[in-house]
Order: structure tokens, then C-alpha cells, then sequence
């Protein structure tokens, strides 16, 4: 995690390239309308689910009000992008933002992650497992993934006490350059424990679920086609969201420990633009978490269809005095 600051090697280390701008605001634009939409529209049948005891419902739930909290935050980024990396907002505001991005990142990481673990061990040990699919558990793991996460990140901002960046001219948020020695290591730290191992917990979950379903006879066809175009789909998306971000802060983290400082610069400077762009991917993830795994789900994909007719038949409530016919065609298309 980067922290929050402005020194006097930003200026002369970095320089921002402002043609830049306008791809990564549209990026950040769509995230923030289709994420809002797309949260807003599945909240309602999540919460239907969870009502039906879905233990599935729970961390769903989870992502969604971590998505919806970066979400509200990303007016902010497009703010610091049109103004080519200058914040000029208070440094409180610069340190929530990062705080809800860094935070809504790993948070769907952790439970992405768990809801493999959890279809995996219902299809591949349906008995042995029951007892502790309830709503209980579900419950507290979601609670400890966001007390994990924020007092990993609360801990991380007491402990970079950095100057001000609004004490100076050029002011960034969350843009150091060059990285100090604290920063890299950390950042390899959270590469590792934060997206690879995930990475290879879904993999090898999704392979062991493609598996049990391949070879059960009670499953046809266009069910097992499912499944592995469900598993293909999750592991893609979460490589495309999640991937470049963390390879390149790999990358720019052992290059801080293998060249130079001057070095380090021109190769902060040739990294600028690609790790930008990678840092506006990963911000679909607030897309791709309530359509993915919404979709995945027979009985939330049902509630979403029922939700949809019961708003059809209000309207077609007050529309049935102007035409008698229109309650009919609603519920013919319900």
C-alpha cells in the first residue's frame, strides 16, 4: 500500500503524463455507473436470499457493501485524475479513498476466494460439510475478512506518518516515487499473501469442482458446459481485474531493490502509465462481483426474475385504468 504523500523527489522523479487522463477517467466513469447500477439492481434479491437461509446470500452481501463503499468514493479519483494527480481536497479525504480502494480490493479478493472454498467443499464433500454451511459461520467469516483487511490497512496509515501533501506544491495521493524500502517490501508481501496464493486456491478449487462434476452421472451436458465455462469465467475475470495491478507492483517492488536510485526513477517513469492503467482495471471489480457470481446463482438469478415482475405488475397497476389489456401481456411475459 502506498501511502498518501507529496516529497521532493515526486516532482523531479516522475512526471505525469496528462494524455493519459482521459482514458483512465472513462475507465473509472463506467466502473462507477455500471458498478452503482449493478449493486443496486442485485441488492434486493441478495437480500431475499439470505432471507431463504442462502448461505451463498451472505457473501454476497459482503461484496456487495464493500463494493458500494469504493464505489462512492470513485467521484474522487476522477476528480484527482482531471486534475492530471493533484489533489487539492484534504489530506482526510485522499486517505479515505485509498483507505476503501485498498480495502474493497482485498475484501473481494478474501471472499471471491472463499466462495470457491465453499462450492468446492458442498460438491466435492456434500455430508461432511453440511453442519458448517449455516448462515452462523458464513457470518463471522465475513466479518473477520473485513476486520483482517481494515486493521491491516488502519495500521499500515498510522504506521507511514509521511508529510502532509498538501504542505507543498505538488500534491499526490497515494503516489510515492520513488517507493521507499518499507513501502516495496510491503507491497511484495501483499502480492503474495493478497492475490497469489488466493489465485491459487480458486484454481485448484474450480479444477476439483470441474472434476466432481465431470464425472457425475447425474449431471448432463449443458450442466457440466456450465461449470467449466463458470470456472474458466472466474479465474479469467479475476486475472483480468486483478493480475496486471499486482505483477507490475511486483515488478516495480524488486526493481527498487535491484537498481539504483536514479535507475529507479527512469524506471518509475516507464511504469507510470501501464501501472495507472492496471490500477483503473482493477477498479472493475466492483462491475464483475455482483454480475458474476448473481449469475452463477440459480436461485438469485430466480429472485432477480421475480423481483423484476412484481415492479412490472405495480406499474401495470396504475397502468390498467388507461389500458385494460396491459396487466395481461406483464404477466404473460413474467
Amino acid at each position: 500500500m502506498m501511502n498518501a504523500t507529496s516529497n521532493a523527489s515526486n516532482s523531479s522523479c516522475v512526471i505525469m503524463n496528462p494524455s493519459a487522463g482521459p482514458l483512465l477517467m472513462s475507465i473509472y466513469i463506467i466502473a462507477f455507473i455500471l458498478g452503482l447500477l449493478f449493486i443496486l439492481v442485485t441488492i434486493g434479491p441478495i437480500i431475499q436470499q439470505i432471507c431463504r437461509k442462502n448461505v451463498l446470500g451472505i457473501y454476497l452481501l459482503g461484496l456487495s457493501v464493500s463494493d458500494l463503499l469504493y464505489v462512492l468514493t470513485m467521484p474522487l479519483w476522477i476528480y484527482y485524475l482531471s486534475n492530471n494527480h493533484k489533489w487539492t481536497l484534504s489530506q482526510g479525504l485522499c486517505s479515505l479513498a485509498g483507505f476503501f480502494y485498498y480495502s474493497n480490493l482485498y475484501i473481494s479478493i478474501y471472499i471471491l476466494c472463499w466462495i470457491s472454498i465453499d462450492r468446492c467443499l458442498a460438491i466435492t464433500f456434500p455430508l461432511r460439510v453440511q453442519a458448517f454451511r449455516r448462515q452462523r459461520y458464513a457470518w463471522i467469516i465475513c466479518g473477520l475478512v473485513y476486520i483482517f483487511v481494515m486493521a491491516l490497512h488502519c495500521l499500515v496509515l498510522y504506521l507511514d506518518k509521511l508529510p502532509d501533501p498538501l504542505d507543498d506544491g505538488d500534491q499526490r495521493c497515494y503516489e510515492t516515487f520513488p517507493m521507499t524500502e518499507r513501502i516495496a517490501m510491503f507491497n511484495l508481501i501483499r502480492v503474495g499473501i493478497g492475490f497469489l496464493l488466493p489465485l491459487v486456491i480458486i484454481t485448484v478449487c474450480y479444477w476439483l469442482i470441474a472434476s466432481k462434476v465431470q464425472q457425475s452421472r447425474g449431471v448432463d451436458e449443458q450442466g457440466k458446459r456450465k461449470v467449466r465455462l463458470l470456472s474458466m469465467g472466474v479465474i479469467g475475470i479475476f486475472s483480468f481485474c486483478f493480475a496486471p495491478y499486482h505483477i507490475l507492483l511486483m515488478i516495480r517492488s524488486i526493481a527498487f531493490f535491484s537498481v539504483g536510485d536514479k535507475q529507479s526513477c527512469i524506471f518509475e517513469q516507464a511504469m507510470h502509465l501501464p501501472f495507472t492503467c492496471s490500477l483503473a482495471l482493477s477498479s472493475l471489480n466492483s462491475v464483475v462481483d455482483p454480475v458474476l457470481y448473481v449469475l452463477a446463482s440459480n436461485g438469485v438469478r430466480e429472485d432477480m426474475r421475480l423481483f423484476c415482475c412484481k415492479t412490472k405488475q405495480r406499474q401495470a397497476t396504475r397502468c390498467t385504468l388507461v389500458d385494460p389489456n396491459w396487466r395481461t401481456r406483464v404477466n404473460n411475459l413474467c
